[in-house]
């Protein structure tokens, strides 16, 4: 089966940032709608008309992948609206409730960058907003869509997210 909007297709990869350091290795397969939002467009470009087996590395500038960084994400709150055990690297979807930061989107994953005595610094851009990256992508399955993927445009989870109250303890997928 040829890879054409819309289907699922199941991914290895390894994920490098432009100097070649290794950031992800997804050794084995996961599966991701093609035809949706679950991967970057380059990389459904890159993919379309192939078939299992086809291997590819791109090279993903950072508008491409995960956006610029953008330093009016940041933002400082004080840490008696966070948990007490508040620590770098948790992540909150959306502000805490009684946070004071005014006009910062309430949709995104914020992460945890600094923790002082009286105020932590959250950051809401993803982790590798601002790099450019390296992909090596081998497809390893493709078959149809079921219509309730079809309706949600997804399999589940979107491409590197990671959103918990704690530490990442996984790797990026």
């Amino acid at each position: 089966m040829l890879i054409t909007s819309p289907c699922v297709i199941s991914l290895s990869w390894r994920l490098e940032d432009a100097q070649g350091q290794l950031i992800d290795e997804l050794a084995e397969p996961m599966e991701f709608f093609y035809g949706g939002d679950d991967l970057f467009a380059k990389v459904e470009q890159a993919l379309a008309g192939q078939e299992i087996g086809f291997e590819i590395s791109l090279a993903l500038d950072p508008e491409e992948a995960f956006g610029d960084y953008d330093a009016n994400l940041v933002c400082f709150e004080s840490r008696a609206v966070l948990p007490e055990n508040v620590s770098e690297g948790m992540q909150f979807e959306g502000l805490p409730e009684g946070a004071a930061s005014e006009n910062m989107p309430a949709d995104i994953v914020y992460t945890v960058t600094e923790v002082y005595p009286e105020h932590v610094v959250l950051d809401g851009n993803h982790p590798l907003a601002g790099v450019g990256l390296r992909m090596h992508i081998r497809v390893r399955d493709v078959r149809e869509a079921t219509e309730e993927e079809i309706r949600e445009g997804s399999v589940g989870e979107t491409v590197f997210s990671v959103v918990t109250g704690a530490p990442p303890d996984e790797p990026l997928h």
